[in-house]
């Protein structure tokens, strides 16, 4: 099990566009792979639940992945909001 937190950095934090870029990436993988934002964890799996975090610029999100493939999906995580989501902002 890898447990990281991360913050997002892109200025329009988890829109639309920038959950649905995230639900991709963690759909290509089978690890389970969770967000928590407070006490509220949701699957990253679930565009509606990725969306009802309202995850604003600067927002610290625990990530928990556990599963065969769970290094590899914690860096194309990582690796996709360190790229603020392909944004140029």
């Amino acid at each position: 099990m890898i447990e990281d937190s991360v913050t997002i950095i892109n200025r329009l934090g988890l829109h639309a566009r920038a959950a649905a870029k995230l639900i991709d990436c963690a759909a290509r993988f089978s690890s389970q792979i969770t967000l928590r934002k407070d006490d509220q964890i949701v699957d990253a799996k679930s565009i509606m639940s990725v969306m009802l975090l309202a995850a604003g610029q600067h927002t610290t999100l625990h990530l928990k992945i556990e599963g065969h493939d769970e290094a590899a999906a914690h860096a194309a995580i990582l690796a996709l909001i360190g790229d603020r989501f392909g944004e140029s902002e």
